[in-house]
């Protein structure tokens, strides 16, 4: 990589940085361009060299984040006995992570907004479906669900945790919202494929 493309990235990565912290802390509307530009220490061109505009770099943040989770999730759903253990593990991460003030504002609270309700939709199926999907499809080939499609199902078990996350990211009660709803899904897994 040449120096000029080392310090373009430096400069993409510092504004990324800058602008996760501040969204997370101040909310998408209490934070403008030129705050974010100078807690990245880089020049308002720069921003608009990489983004077209603060919702642009608020996409990449939102994007950045949702790539982060679906690692995570995968990485604490691996280490399940079964396909059905790695969806109830990989629920209960993403659930955890909806208590992450970063992961609240920007992706529960202020994506939807800001970017509309299909865009947020669209760019979170595209990081988490294909890992509910295939853990499905697992789960059904190892004889641990009955067989089906498992598309359907899928979006049907994708909804019901979003809507999970949105009401634990809105909840302000000391975790007990939390602990209700990861119960609720729990049990509601339970009913898809009931424990051995």
């Amino acid at each position: 990589m040449s120096v000029k493309a080392e310090q373009s990235e430096t400069t993409r990565a510092a504004l990324l940085s800058a602008a996760r912290r501040l969204f997370a802390e101040h909310g998408y509307g209490g934070v403008g361009t030129e705050e974010i530009v100078r807690a990245a220490g880089v020049t308002r061109g720069a921003l608009y060299h990489h983004f077209e505009d603060k919702k642009d770099l608020f996409r990449a943040v939102y994007e950045e984040i949702e790539g982060e989770l679906v690692q995570q999730i995968a990485a604490v759903a691996v280490g399940a006995s079964d396909p059905v253990d790695a969806l109830r593990a990989g629920a209960r991460a993403w659930l955890d992570a909806c208590e992450e003030p970063a992961v609240q504002q920007i992706a529960l609270l202020d994506a939807p907004s800001v970017l509309g309700w299909e865009e947020w939709r669209e760019i979170g199926m595209r990081y988490g479906f294909g890992l509910v999907e295939g853990t499905l499809q697992a789960a059904v080939d190892a004889g641990l669900l009955e067989r089906q499609p498992v598309k359907p199902l899928a979006h049907l078990i994708v909804g019901a945790i979003d809507e999970a996350a949105l009401v634990v990211a809105r909840a302000d009660d000391g975790g007990r919202t939390r602990r209700e709803v990861g119960e609720s899904v729990e049990r509601f897994l339970d009913h898809l494929a009931p424990r051995p």
